[in-house]
């Protein structure tokens, strides 16, 4: 894994556009009562390994802040939160040989 201490930054422009591609995006990881746990985490981590831009759900059980279940992903994941948009938070995490390119 490749944590960060802080989160990345977007500018507006770049949040933005990547709020635009993950519109039609469907979510990849599910949060319940486990909360954020090592597991959710390693699944994160790897989903962003994949796809550079996931939807992650929280689910009815999940008890802690959606803003600081974001952070706590990003912070674990090395990602930058593009959104947090009702029970979905939108994750962005450039891969090795990036396949989306930001303005």
């Amino acid at each position: 894994m490749n944590a960060d201490s802080s989160t990345k930054k977007l500018t507006g422009k770049q949040a933005r556009f990547l709020r635009g591609l993950g519109h039609k995006l469907q979510p990849v990881v599910m949060i319940g009562k486990q909360e954020v746990s090592d597991e959710v985490v390693a699944a994160v981590d790897e989903a962003l390994e994949i796809h550079e831009l996931i939807k992650v759900k929280l689910q009815e059980g999940c008890l802690t802040d959606r803003r600081d279940v974001a952070e706590q992903l990003a912070g674990a994941t090395g990602s930058a939160v593009a959104q947090v948009l009702g029970k979905t938070i939108l994750l962005y995490r450039a891969s090795e040989e990036p396949t989306i390119k930001l303005p």
